[in-house]
């Protein structure tokens, strides 16, 4: 069930963004003032059928959650919180979260003029005091009939108005990964200008994703990594690897140089910067 409520200044958010987003894929913006989780919405508008291209944005989440289940805290109007219902063909499904990304970095340049870098798997980060700091996420969630992608539910939260004080109250000892564009630029930005930048950018790189442009979004990842040669600790199930970055394969993939020389492909794991 849909548990967005709209309010009289959600349904002027939504509004502005719909007009800006007008004859796109994703114009069907549907901003609410408070949501459990905007992803959980619009997975559940996915099982009753809604069609691709449907967005949920909430001003603020009672129950957001990043990978691993892990709680995405955001006071109200502090971030952009978006859920994007996708029904991709299966065979190019693997780069959808590296498209996106992209699309997120070329919003934030466009609207905020900072350049941010990606950190696999679906992080922004920009540099910072004591290295880089998480500016924005991606979480992706599908169903699939048997082997086939039904529908796939993009979530995605950026730190968007957030102060440092504010970051530090709601996340804790997690805030001092954590950084806003409001700390990095000293100014408040507009969500509904800055959810149309992102939407108008991940419906062209969704379209290459789509005309099978996965070699194309591989190397806009790559040129905006902040990964590569970098020496890493990545944690899978129980066990850590340490090693050097050696790029990506051919999906999107993960390649770490081990320190016991060899190299291994990472399919998932959470990936931390040691240099």
């Amino acid at each position: 069930m849909f548990t967005g409520m709209p309010g009289d200044g959600a349904r002027n958010l939504g509004d502005r963004a719909q007009a800006a987003l007008a004859g796109s894929r994703f114009a069907d913006v549907r901003w609410v003032a408070s949501t459990g989780s905007t992803n959980a919405d619009a997975l559940a508008l996915a099982r009753d059928g809604a069609p691709e291209g449907v967005v949920v944005v909430a001003d603020h989440q009672t129950a957001g959650r990043g990978r691993y289940d892990r709680a995405w805290v955001a006071p109200p109007g502090g971030s952009l919180l978006v859920s994007v219902l996708l029904r991709p063909p299966s065979p190019v499904a693997s780069t959808a979260t590296m498209a996106t990304a992209v699309a997120m970095a070329e919003a934030v340049e466009e609207v905020a003029g900072v350049s941010p870098g990606l950190k696999w798997p679906n992080d922004l980060v920009v540099a910072g005091e004591g290295g880089e700091r998480k500016l924005a996420g991606i979480l992706a969630e599908a169903d699939f009939r048997g082997e086939h992608i039904d529908f796939a539910v993009l979530g995605i939260g950026v730190n968007l108005n957030v102060s440092r004080a504010v970051l530090k109250k709601g996340l804790g000892k997690a805030a001092e990964g954590a950084t806003s564009l409001k700390e990095a630029m000293g100014k408040e930005l507009d969500r509904p200008r800055f959810a149309a930048s992102l939407l108008s950018q991940l419906e062209a790189w969704y379209q290459r994703y789509l005309q099978g442009g996965r070699d194309l979004i591989l190397r806009a990842w790559l040129e905006r990594s902040m990964m590569m040669g970098r020496r890493v600790e990545v944690k899978i199930n129980g066990r850590t690897l340490t090693g050097i970055v050696w790029g990506l394969d051919d999906y999107g993939l993960l390649l770490l140089r081990t320190d016991k020389g060899r190299v291994e492909t990472i399919t998932t794991g959470e990936v931390r910067f040691r240099d």
